[in-house]
């Protein structure tokens, strides 16, 4: 294919990447999934060191790439992912901070639908409007295999905010009650356009790595290598 290798992937082959790829934020989390969790483990891509792996789980293939952070990042790598590589569904696997009093640390939760005051959606495809939602076949069978594992897994709607500091201290509050938000992350709502106007699929799976209603936080090494729960409930339905 001409279009490969990309200006942010260096793999040359479509064939050593997955059609499910799984998407952490973090390249060492990336890393961390795909040597504690997949054989026969190869590495795609390094560019910009932003890893990608591809290794088999339970003899399925599957891949593992990182997002980056924020919309502009996930933007790249996942079109790249949908357009270029034949990747089929991408599901993100990330943090995200709590505006529900009912969630807390270390729940793993998954988003329904994705708010954003970004343009990203607008400014890539023309889309309007300010929610994007996932694929709801690839969420119900992340539900399900939630449930097969007996793991707790909470529907949310996610804000997909552009600025991870501000400096409005009821940002917040604001945006839970007016638009019904549980969390913040920042890539969902670029990840769910790309599989819109691709015609793919996306789903997000997160886990809560801090509360704005307790001021409870995680360590960088905890959101690293302890957010368990949703690997293996993404792992799980990637190798149905």
């Amino acid at each position: 294919m001409s279009n490969i290798p990309t200006a942010h992937n260096e793999c040359t082959n479509p064939e050593l990447i997955a059609k499910t790829v799984l998407m952490p934020g973090d390249p060492m989390r990336a890393k961390f999934i795909a040597f504690a969790y997949l054989d026969n483990v190869i590495r795609f891509n390094t560019v910009r060191g932003n890893y990608g792996y591809t290794g088999t789980y339970h003899g399925k293939k599957i891949s593992v790439m990182a997002s980056g952070m924020g919309m502009p990042s996930v933007g790249i790598y996942s079109y790249e992912l949908f357009k270029f590589y034949n990747v089929d569904n991408i599901i993100r696997i990330g943090s995200a901070g709590a505006y529900n009093p009912n969630l807390n640390v270390f729940d793993a939760v998954i988003v329904t639908k994705a708010y954003s005051k970004s343009n990203y959606a607008k400014e890539a495809f023309g889309m309007s409007g300010h929610t994007i939602t996932p694929s709801k076949i690839l969420n119900n069978k992340l539900l399900k295999c939630a449930e097969k594992l007996k793991l707790n897994l909470k529907k949310v709607i996610c804000e997909s905010t552009d600025a991870f500091y501000n400096i409005f201290p009821d940002h917040w509050t604001t945006v839970r009650d007016k638009n019904n938000c549980d969390v913040v992350e920042m890539e969902a709502f670029a990840l769910f356009a790309n599989a819109k106007a691709l015609g793919k699929k996306a789903a997000c799976l997160l886990t809560i790595s801090n509360s704005f209603v307790t001021g409870e936080e995680t360590t960088s090494q905890q959101r690293e290598r302890e957010f368990k729960d949703m690997i293996e409930i993404a792992l799980e339905m990637a190798n149905e």
